[in-house]
């Protein structure tokens, strides 16, 4: 018979710890259970609700936006949920198809961002030297122009229109982008693993798309997340301005600026559009620090 020692022993214990953790079935529900918190539930929720209305308004209600079915300026009811306008248009079908617009312009800036941010910020961490400190000053310039003025600008040079509002949003997210892709692809390029790819013959591309890319660009996916909810909030901002869609289009901005002469007598003109632009820009931002948070 053989003999164990303590150390043997301890040996087992901890292989079959190891063993127990790796077949415990518990793990992916605790996983669904931090995705059922209400802190992530409930922002998901309000998302999923305003991009089937940008996706498929005609299913929550079969109202025109454009079309007067009522008398003008009625208050919320049963009939029209979010009251009707100055010329008779239900306000609710008007938000429900005014999401098509803005969730839709501002994924579209999103991406512009995100596309252009990290090509720049990619290049300039990969590359290094004086081609790096040019492609970081361009970005200082951006970053030191406020948001709102270089938006403007933009706007006024490509002409008004949602997919022009959409560009220009996303062009003052290119320097974050590029920014936070950069500092990544410094991080990455100075870790071994990496210049054992290059002690192995891996040549300058084959290393930054098989190694630098996929371990640089998570964060800036997580940074796109956040950045939605920043994009539609500018997005209403330039619509309010007159930037955006033209009249009778439906925009979520617009709609707020066409009840502002009406504040005292019809204030659901305003705040009904106001509140659902405030609850879905504050449930992508909630969101988007659940993920952060627990991707930490």
């Amino acid at each position: 018979m053989t003999a164990h020692t303590p150390a043997d022993a301890t040996g087992q214990t901890d292989r079959a710890q190891t063993d127990s953790a790796r077949i415990d079935p518990t793990r992916p529900r605790i996983a669904w259970r931090a995705l059922l918190r209400p802190g992530v539930l409930v922002p998901t929720l309000i998302l999923l609700i305003a991009l089937a209305w940008a996706i498929a308004p005609g299913l929550f209600t079969s109202v025109s936006p454009t079309a007067q079915v009522g008398t003008a300026l009625q208050g919320p009811s049963a009939e029209h949920w979010f009251g009707t306008d100055a010329t008779g248009r239900d306000m609710y079908a008007r938000v429900v198809y005014g999401a098509s617009q803005s969730i839709t312009a501002a994924i579209l800036a999103v991406l512009v961002g995100l596309v252009f941010g990290s090509i720049i910020g990619v290049t300039a961490g990969a590359t290094g030297g004086r081609f790096d400190e040019a492609l970081m000053r361009l970005v200082d310039v951006l970053l030191a122009i406020p948001t709102l003025l270089l938006s403007l600008s933009i706007v006024i040079l490509l002409g008004f229109g949602t997919a022009n509002a959409a560009i220009a949003v996303g062009v003052t997210s290119v320097a974050v982008f590029a920014r936070l892709s950069r500092s990544q692809v410094v991080s990455v390029r100075a870790s071994e693993f990496v210049e054992a790819a290059y002690g192995s013959g891996g040549t300058f591309f084959s290393v930054l798309w098989r190694h630098v890319l996929p371990n640089s660009l998570t964060p800036v996916i997580a940074l796109a997340a956040l950045q939605l909810g920043s994009a539609i909030l500018q997005i209403s901002t330039l619509g309010f301005l007159g930037y955006g869609a033209p009249p009778p289009t439906p925009e979520w901005g617009l709609l707020i600026a066409e009840g502002r002469n009406y504040v005292a007598t019809a204030w659901w003109l305003t705040t009904l559009p106001g509140v659902v632009v405030a609850v879905v820009v504050i449930a992508t931002n909630r969101l988007s620090q659940s993920i952060n948070g627990g991707a930490r």
